[in-house]
């Protein structure tokens, strides 16, 4: 189960390669009893010698969650959602079918309000994550088993919600020292602009506007294009990187590289524009990859966990005592520009919140009571 679990979350195919790429990155990352290693061995030597079996024989291999989990992929992409939306469903709806156990159990909407319910009861998650599962299981329902009303009998439950973690002017020097340099100018700029993991990562040539100290956020949450500052402090940086970048997209049209990834529409419509300079990814993966749309090798940009995990263990070497993820940065931006005196309004358009209520949450965290500076009285008694 945990390695099926995991190749299913990695959109793996059953096989030796996965076997071995499990080994590797899950089981040896750890110190390992020597019975555990053997026991585990033997359980894929036997997994292994069934697979040939099942081949041999003409036999399905896949799991009922994986199934579960192509057919929203597929539906998804036949509905127009995005990647995104659609890995997130299908994230979703495989984990129920782990939980589920049977196809036919699967198709029973009372099985599915059984599962919601343990989320919202028993696992607690937030309320959020709540409308993320329902979603998905309600395009299950209706999109992939073609039901025209799906009814579930569960009732979310509110959460509150949690301040955001901050770091202060000090820690954010202190975790960008500590970043290796192929990661250093990224989160420069996920901080310097207070942007999202996703939307720093998938930054493109064109959307860098350094004479007018702006960047272009495309196609982000809900779908929808804004402009926040560049900060001045990489402008340099950013001159340098230039001729790096154009060295690899070079190598890339001399080896007959297949262009970058871009949207469906905009590929129809420009079917040669992802070879083209202006659409390279501002940070590149070093390595090329398979599309898992199109089984294109191509390049893709930086991957996201592995620049959040390198954010993590900086933030550790930096000895921040803080739960450190990516998306602090963003909430370090906004709070810092809150202290400095900036307006709500604008921090919101910056941010590309739809409600000014959600940026209002900065105010809580700001320095002094909602960022006007107010002292404590503990401070005026003491003097201090």
């Amino acid at each position: 189960n945990w390695f099926d679990g995991w190749r299913v979350r990695m959109n793996l195919e059953p096989g030796r390669d996965a076997s071995v790429k499990f080994w590797q990155e899950q089981v040896l990352v750890k110190e390992r009893k020597t019975w555990q290693l053997e026991k585990w061995a033997e359980a894929f030597r036997w997994f292994l010698s069934w697979l040939e079996h099942c081949h041999r024989e003409g036999r399905p291999v896949v799991t009922l969650a994986e199934r579960m989990r192509d057919a929203v992929m597929k539906m998804g992409a036949r509905r127009g959602l995005a990647m995104r939306t659609r890995q997130t469903y299908a994230g979703w709806v495989a984990r129920y079918g782990e939980w589920v156990g049977t196809a036919r159990a699967a198709m029973d909407e009372s099985r599915a309000s059984a599962w919601l319910e343990e989320l919202v009861v028993k696992r607690k998650v937030a309320y959020a994550t709540q409308k993320q599962a329902l979603n998905a299981l309600a395009f299950f329902f209706k999109d992939v088993c073609g039901k025209n009303e799906v009814l579930f009998d569960v009732k979310l439950r509110k959460t509150e919600k949690r301040m955001p973690v901050v770091l202060s002017g000090r820690e954010v020097l202190a975790l960008l020292d500590k970043l290796p340099a192929g990661h250093r100018l990224l989160a420069q700029i996920q901080y310097g602009a207070g942007l999202r993991v996703s939307e720093v990562v998938r930054l493109r040539v064109k959307d860098v506007d350094q004479e007018r100290g702006q960047l272009t956020i495309r196609a982000s949450k809900r779908d929808k294009d804004r402009v926040t500052v560049l900060p001045s402090a990489v402008r340099t940086l950013l001159d340098k990187r230039w001729g790096e970048l154009r060295t690899l997209y070079e190598t890339d049209r001399v080896n007959q590289v297949p262009g970058v990834y871009l949207p469906e529409a905009l590929a129809r419509k420009m079917p040669k524009a992802g070879e083209r300079w202006e659409w390279f990814w501002l940070f590149p993966a070093d390595r090329l990859s398979r599309d898992p749309e199109s089984g294109v090798m191509r390049r893709h940009h930086v991957s996201e966990d592995v620049y959040a995990t390198t954010v993590a263990q900086a933030a550790r070497d930096a000895g921040i005592s803080k739960r450190v993820t990516t998306h602090v940065l963003r909430h370090s931006f906004a709070t810092h520009l809150l202290e400095g005196g900036t307006d709500l309004r604008t921090i919101q358009e910056l941010l590309g919140h739809d409600d000014v209520k959600t940026t209002e949450i900065y105010t809580h965290v700001a320095m002094g009571s909602n960022g006007c500076g107010v002292q404590s009285p503990l401070d005026r008694m003491t003097g201090t």
